[in-house]
Protein backbone atom coordinates (compact mmCIF):
# COMPACT_ATOMS: atom_id res chain seq x y z
CA UNK A 1 0.00 0.00 0.00
CA UNK A 2 1.59 3.30 -1.29
CA UNK A 3 0.30 6.78 0.58
CA UNK A 4 1.14 9.99 -0.54
CA UNK A 5 1.46 12.52 2.43
CA UNK A 6 1.23 16.17 1.69
CA UNK A 7 2.28 18.15 4.28
CA UNK A 8 4.73 21.34 4.70
CA UNK A 9 4.93 20.85 8.30
CA UNK A 10 8.30 19.29 8.57
CA UNK A 11 7.10 18.13 12.02
CA UNK A 12 3.59 16.72 11.26
CA UNK A 13 5.27 15.08 7.95
CA UNK A 14 7.72 13.35 10.25
CA UNK A 15 4.93 12.26 12.86
CA UNK A 16 3.02 11.19 10.02
CA UNK A 17 5.33 8.92 8.23
CA UNK A 18 6.71 7.89 11.47
CA UNK A 19 3.71 5.86 12.10
CA UNK A 20 3.11 5.19 8.54
CA UNK A 21 6.42 3.19 8.04
CA UNK A 22 5.77 1.65 11.66
CA UNK A 23 2.39 0.02 10.37
CA UNK A 24 4.25 -1.34 7.64
CA UNK A 25 3.48 1.12 4.55
CA UNK A 26 5.17 2.41 1.80
CA UNK A 27 5.10 6.42 1.97
CA UNK A 28 5.92 9.23 -0.58
CA UNK A 29 6.32 12.63 1.21
CA UNK A 30 5.31 16.35 -0.92
CA UNK A 31 6.11 19.42 0.63
CA UNK A 32 3.86 21.25 -1.48
CA UNK A 33 0.86 20.48 -3.54
CA UNK A 34 2.87 20.66 -7.19
CA UNK A 35 4.64 17.89 -5.78
CA UNK A 36 1.91 16.06 -4.66
CA UNK A 37 -0.03 16.89 -7.61
CA UNK A 38 2.72 15.35 -9.77
CA UNK A 39 2.94 11.92 -7.53
CA UNK A 40 -0.60 11.82 -8.07
CA UNK A 41 0.05 11.91 -11.98
CA UNK A 42 2.88 9.67 -12.03
CA UNK A 43 2.54 7.20 -9.49
CA UNK A 44 0.29 4.30 -8.22
CA UNK A 45 -1.16 5.76 -4.78
CA UNK A 46 -3.63 3.98 -2.91
CA UNK A 47 -4.22 7.05 0.09
CA UNK A 48 -3.53 10.70 0.25
CA UNK A 49 -3.11 12.64 3.26
CA UNK A 50 -2.90 16.40 2.72
CA UNK A 51 -2.91 19.21 4.47
CA UNK A 52 -5.76 22.39 2.91
CA UNK A 53 -3.10 25.10 2.52
CA UNK A 54 0.32 24.68 1.41
CA UNK A 55 2.64 26.55 -1.01
CA UNK A 56 1.93 26.16 -5.12
CA UNK A 57 -1.25 24.33 -5.08
CA UNK A 58 -3.70 23.58 -2.22
CA UNK A 59 -5.47 21.00 -0.91
CA UNK A 60 -8.48 21.68 -2.77
CA UNK A 61 -6.40 21.62 -5.88
CA UNK A 62 -5.14 18.49 -5.29
CA UNK A 63 -9.02 17.09 -5.17
CA UNK A 64 -9.58 18.67 -8.13
CA UNK A 65 -6.99 17.09 -9.33
CA UNK A 66 -7.01 13.90 -8.83
CA UNK A 67 -11.11 13.98 -9.90
CA UNK A 68 -9.35 15.42 -13.58
CA UNK A 69 -7.00 11.88 -13.53
CA UNK A 70 -10.80 9.63 -13.23
CA UNK A 71 -8.40 7.90 -10.20
CA UNK A 72 -10.59 6.84 -7.23
CA UNK A 73 -7.92 7.80 -4.64
CA UNK A 74 -9.32 7.94 -0.72
CA UNK A 75 -8.18 11.41 0.38
CA UNK A 76 -7.65 12.59 4.59
CA UNK A 77 -7.94 16.59 4.71
CA UNK A 78 -6.06 17.65 7.20
CA UNK A 79 -6.70 21.50 8.34
CA UNK A 80 -6.50 24.31 11.12
CA UNK A 81 -9.23 25.55 9.84
CA UNK A 82 -12.50 23.69 11.12
CA UNK A 83 -14.97 26.20 9.54
CA UNK A 84 -18.08 24.54 7.98
CA UNK A 85 -17.85 26.03 4.66
CA UNK A 86 -13.95 24.62 4.52
CA UNK A 87 -15.08 21.25 5.38
CA UNK A 88 -18.39 20.91 3.41
CA UNK A 89 -15.98 22.19 0.27
CA UNK A 90 -13.70 19.42 0.74
CA UNK A 91 -16.27 16.78 0.86
CA UNK A 92 -18.23 17.81 -2.23
CA UNK A 93 -14.90 17.95 -4.35
CA UNK A 94 -14.39 14.29 -2.95
CA UNK A 95 -12.39 14.01 0.04
CA UNK A 96 -13.23 10.91 2.11
CA UNK A 97 -12.35 12.42 5.96
CA UNK A 98 -11.38 15.31 7.50
CA UNK A 99 -9.54 16.04 10.61
CA UNK A 100 -8.87 19.76 11.98
CA UNK A 101 -5.23 19.84 13.74
CA UNK A 102 -3.83 19.47 16.22
CA UNK A 103 -4.92 16.04 15.69
CA UNK A 104 -4.17 12.26 17.37
CA UNK A 105 -1.45 10.48 15.42
CA UNK A 106 -3.28 7.58 16.19
CA UNK A 107 -6.90 8.65 15.42
CA UNK A 108 -5.21 9.62 11.85
CA UNK A 109 -3.99 5.79 11.76
CA UNK A 110 -7.44 4.43 12.72
CA UNK A 111 -9.07 6.14 10.31
CA UNK A 112 -6.09 5.43 7.27
CA UNK A 113 -6.79 1.16 8.28
CA UNK A 114 -10.35 2.29 7.69
CA UNK A 115 -10.32 3.95 4.22
CA UNK A 116 -7.58 1.22 2.80
CA UNK A 117 -9.73 -1.56 3.59
CA UNK A 118 -12.40 -0.15 1.79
Amino acid sequence: MVILIAEDDELILKTIEHKLLKDGYKVILSRNGKEAIDHIQNTDINLIITDIMMPFASGIEILSAIKSTGKKIPVIMLSSMGQEEVVLNAFDLGASDFIVKPFSPNELMLRTKRLISK
